[in-house]
């Protein structure tokens, strides 16, 4: 597919964890949107020897390490989640160096290119007020902890707990330009992103 040349559109994708943006990305991907995903930038951004790496061993301690001194993120994932002030500190050491990563990739994007950020705190990270559409990704709380439980391999009540400290997801849906109902079958969620992305081209 040959865009015309610009504007660039770009699109924030968002919703809480277990909501299926990756999956929507995909589908995106599929369309032709360059897809750049905020969570594989914070996990690069924090493999040894990166500066993020670096802050978090010395803020947060050893324990967060694994033997080889790479980061145990679900030992990291223990401590932050349910604490919100180690959160934030958390966010403070991890979001600059993504929002660097994220800002170099977008100016490398050509002209006239549908670029889609997936971002969990698109808001919270400013990056919205970038973004010429906001698409939200939404399914009952109860189906994230489903999902976080059967993909992720967690406990119930450490999925619960992952749900809980995000967000409410009612703030993302009240500034969505699309909402992307993923409770139902791949195929119903593909038909709503084809819809919304024929829209979104008809547009330019």
């Amino acid at each position: 597919m040959v865009w015309p040349m610009p504007p660039r559109i770009l699109i924030g994708l968002t919703g809480n964890i277990a909501t299926g943006k990756s999956v929507v990305a995909r589908m995106l991907h599929d369309l032709g949107a360059f897809v750049i995903d905020a969570d594989q930038i914070s996990r690069a951004v924090v493999r040894t020897g990166q500066p993020a790496h670096d802050e978090i061993a010395r803020v947060f301690g050893p324990g967060v390490l694994q033997p080889d001194g790479g980061l145990d993120r679900k030992a990291l994932g223990q401590v932050v989640f349910g604490d919100p002030l180690k959160l934030k500190q958390l966010e403070a050491i991890v979001h600059p160096a993504v929002r660097a990563e994220m800002a170099l990739q977008l100016g490398a994007l050509p002209d006239g290119s549908v670029a889609v950020i997936e971002v969990i705190k698109l808001f919270e990270s400013g990056w919205a007020e970038k973004c010429d559409r906001i698409w939200v990704t939404h399914c009952p709380p109860e189906q994230q902890v489903e999902r976080l439980m059967h993909s992720r391999g967690m406990a119930e009540a450490e999925a619960v707990q992952r749900v809980a400290a995000q967000n409410p997801q009612s703030e993302k849906l009240a500034h969505a330009d699309v909402v992307i109902d993923t409770s139902g079958t791949v195929e119903q969620t593909r038909e709503q992103v084809l819809r919304a992305w024929q829209e979104l081209v008809a547009g330019r």
